[in-house]
């Protein structure tokens, strides 16, 4: 599904950060953003939702009846891309693996980046290494430095 969207996408200017199907009443979500960094909008939401409806009409890769949600990732958003862990680097992050490193499975502390194709998490038990691969969901701690970097647009 997102090599069908994201073409639609960056032609309108947004990078797709998430796209989910599922639910009992099944449920297309897809989460973008905007490629210059400017704040979503209901109305770009409603652009990127009008383009793809068209796109998904036309091409029709669900059989089955569904409803169409387009979203922004917002402040406490998921962590999708290699390119989200150093972006997001200095936040504060939950990660949940498929399967866990020396049992464990969840994981909370600040991102520092990337090492080849591991992400970098300083817990309080000091710097954890997990390869990417193995990251279930990832997604931003809504914290007051995330806040104060929101408002002052120090993370576009």
């Amino acid at each position: 599904m997102a090599d069908l969207v994201t073409p639609a996408l960056e032609g309108l200017g947004y990078d797709l950060v998430r796209v989910r199907f599922g639910g009992s009443t099944p449920v297309l979500q897809v989460m973008v953003e905007r490629q210059d960094g400017i704040d979503m909008t209901v109305d770009h939401c409603a652009e990127a939702s009008r383009t793809l409806s068209a796109l998904l009409d036309v091409e029709d890769p669900i059989p089955q009846a569904y409803s169409l949600e387009v979203s922004s990732p917002g402040i406490d958003r998921p962590l999708t891309r290699r390119s989200d862990f150093e972006r997001f680097a200095g936040f504060e992050a939950r990660i949940e693996l498929e399967d866990g490193i020396s049992g464990q499975r969840r994981f909370r502390g600040r991102l520092e980046g990337l090492n080849g194709e591991a992400l970098r998490l300083q817990t309080e038990q000091g710097e954890t290494q997990i390869p990417l691969a193995a990251v279930k969901t990832a997604k931003l701690v809504m914290t007051d430095a995330l806040l104060a970097a929101a408002a002052d647009h120090a993370i576009q």
